[in-house]
């Protein structure tokens, strides 16, 4: 049994125990109203008390469930006939309660919370709402301010924050969780008439919600679910208990079978599945990592270092000259503290991570490092070099990490002489912040060493992907597509602003040429201003080199506050011109098309190749790297709501080569993903 009873003196105790996170499923909410019923009709039950064995009260509904019919009792009629029990119920709470895991406790009467518990309600990040009377019990309970934090931004709020709230009753030590709740279900037991959540009346806010919606559209603009939340929060304040529920499940089902939700709930499942290295299994022992070599101290270095020393690891920050390694040092002070100002991080975790930190001037320095990534200019000869030297001085079993963005990790590999320890670690910047590392596996690198790698990459808080070896990897490979097809559509009559509306339209940060000025025009480019062959230089010779400039593909002020830009244009036009490109008007859906359709196709390409392991990866990269908007699922199951034939049509039609792979998938009404 997932839900047993134990009668204590009068007090019913119905513990769940469904590793392992007690998910909402059938059987355990067969079992819960199981129990309340039977405390119903027993004269020798005074109160009940629902807990959890394991390590977490209910932490949500079962996702497998979603998009399926549902089994009697569901989650909303389970929690009705917790809240119209005849008798008082206490939900003891540890671990994290949340969605329905926090609809139930908000149908009990009453709380008990272990000191140490968390309260939520995450629907919104899977493209839903809660479905189960989260949307009228918590404003009804804690108020609308704090019920719109939860419900439309999924913020959490710990014990403490809770009980000031609200939200809970008492707050307990952790071990004494069950009899402290089994005792005050026991002060309860005679209390009458009972409370009821349900029963409770919110007033209206109206300059509160126009006030929250202004503060907060930029963040949650294009997305459905968000604005559900707002729409049954605000009933909350109008409707009855019974009527604001059936705008809730009117509203949670519209959004259950709409596309946003479906990708968000792909998206769940593809996050997860990125960490597994195919062909490579339990039985492959990971390598110890505590002591990690970084060499180049400039502002990837110094992101890159910030991620370790946060995770507790030693740190030796390498830089040959003295004065670039002080900047290092000092970027990355500044950085800490800077994070401490702002509240996310404790003046005591700052402190602790600046004594992790050794700056070192000497390869020698490196010798005892279980791990050596290097993060210098991205150039063959210069990072060949660095290789060399370092493999002269290091351990044997240490491992050798290369951050480039695009070159060949096996060419990097020759430089060492036991390759069998060398791979790519991608992180993108900036390095501290940007979720996505991209573990780049060479034609020799070692299974544990692949697998210590990725391992690493969740110990420090990232998503890591693995990728095979080419030109950009996954997700540069695509960008670089992307980007081609921009410059020439710039060529033929777009403009900058035009190309990035669309772009930003769609749901990304920033478009092309926004993300060239953040990033700097003169990237890549060969510092001679007389010699012109791409628009890029044509650019760069005239100063254009992006926000650091001043004006790049669009003019900046004092306060890095963009405007088009009249000289910029006038260098694309004279460019085009003068390459013999016949401009023209270019609409929206041509650049849409020409743009991402473009990065589908290459997508499929590294999909045949084996760069990426599953369409998923790629997914999850240009998530997680370059903001593409999660409710869009990444571009390869975007592309699979749109169609393979639709995409292959208009690839056709402007002129490009398809991928065999596109062009089956066209042919059979395929899938890249499940």
């Amino acid at each position: 049994m997932v839900v047993t009873q134990e009668k204590l003196d009068g007090i019913l105790v119905l513990t769940a125990d469904y590793p392992p996170v007690n998910a909402l499923c059938h059987a355990v909410r067969a079992g819960l109203a199981g129990g309340i019923a039977a405390a119903a009709a027993d004269p020798d039950v005074s109160a009940v008390v629902i807990l959890c064995a394991g390590k977490t009260f209910f932490a949500g509904a079962d996702i497998a469930e979603f998009g399926k019919p549902r089994l009697d009792p569901v989650l909303p009629a389970m929690c009705d006939a917790i809240e119209a029990s005849p008798k008082p119920v206490v939900a003891a709470i540890h671990g994290t309660a949340l969605g329905g895991g926090l609809e139930v406790a908000l149908a009990a009467q009453y709380r008990v919370a272990a000191r140490s518990a968390k309260f939520g309600m995450p629907e919104v990040k899977l493209g839903l709402i809660p479905g189960s009377g989260g949307t009228q019990r918590l404003p009804r309970l804690v108020g609308l301010d704090v019920a719109l934090r939860m419900i439309v931004l999924g913020e959490q709020l710990g014990a403490a924050a809770a009980a000031e709230h609200g939200l809970i009753d008492r707050i307990v030590d952790d071990a004494d969780l069950r009899e402290a709740a089994i005792a005050f279900a026991r002060e309860m037991a005679d209390s009458r008439p009972l409370r009821r959540t349900g029963e409770r009346t919110v007033a209206p806010d109206e300059a509160l919600v126009a006030r929250f919606k202004a503060d907060n559209g930029r963040k949650l603009a294009g997305q459905a679910a968000p604005e559900a939340a707002i729409e049954a929060i605000v009933g909350a304040t109008n409707l009855s208990m019974i009527d604001g529920q059936a705008l809730e499940r009117r509203l949670f089902l519209a959004l259950e079978n709409g596309e946003q939700s479906r990708a968000l709930r792909y998206l769940f499942g593809a996050e997860r599945q990125a960490g597994r290295i195919d062909g490579i299994g339990d039985d492959v022992a990971v390598r110890q990592v505590e002591h990690v070599g970084i060499i180049g101290a400039g502002t990837m270095g110094t992101g890159i270092a910030i991620n370790f020393l946060l995770a507790g690891l030693r740190v030796s920050l390498l830089e040959l000259d003295a004065a670039a390694l002080d900047r290092g040092v000092a970027s990355i002070g500044k950085t800490l503290d800077g994070s401490v100002a702002k509240g996310r991080l404790s003046a005591e975790a700052a402190a602790r991570a600046k004594a992790l930190l050794s700056p070192s001037l000497r390869y020698e320095e490196l010798a005892g490092c279980d791990l050596v990534i290097e993060a210098v200019f991205e150039l063959m000869s210069v990072k060949k070099e660095v290789f060399g030297a370092l493999d002269k001085v290091v351990r044997p079993d240490a491992i050798l990490a290369t951050n480039t963005s695009y070159l060949d990790v096996d060419e990097i590999a020759a430089s060492v002489s036991q390759p069998e320890r060398f791979l790519g670690m991608h992180f993108f910047s900036p390095a501290n912040i940007m979720k996505l590392l991209e573990i780049v596996r060479g034609a020799r690198t070692a299974p544990d060493v692949l697998k210590t790698a990725m391992q690493l990459g969740r110990r420090i808080n990232k998503t890591a992907v693995v990728a095979g070896n080419c030109y950009g990897f996954i997700g540069n490979r695509m960008l670089a597509q992307r980007r081609k097809q921009a410059i020439a559509l710039l060529m033929e009559g777009a403009t900058p602003e035009q190309i990035d509306r669309v772009h930003t339209g769609f749901g990304m940060p920033m478009g092309p040429f926004q993300m060239s000025d953040l990033a700097g025009v003169d990237i890549g480019w060969h510092r001679d201003p007389s010699r012109i062959e791409t628009l890029q230089d044509a650019m760069c010779a005239a100063g254009r080199f992006g926000q650091k400039a001043g004006k790049g593909y669009y003019d900046y002020d004092a306060d890095r506050r963009r405007t088009p830009s009249p000289e910029a244009l006038a260098i694309i036009e004279d460019f085009a011109r003068k390459s013999g490109a016949e401009r023209r008007a270019i609409d929206d859906d041509e650049i849409r098309e020409r743009t991402l359709y473009v990065m589908v196709n290459e997508g499929a390409r590294i999909i045949e190749e084996g760069i990426a392991q599953r369409a998923s990866d790629i997914d999850v990269v240009w998530i997680h790297g370059y903001g593409w908007p999660r409710y869009r699922g990444g571009p390869m199951h975007w592309a699979d709501q749109i169609g393979a034939a639709v995409i292959v049509e208009s690839l056709k039609r402007h002129g490009m080569e398809t991928s065999p792979l596109l062009e089956r998938l066209a042919r059979e009404n395929g899938r890249f993903t499940s």
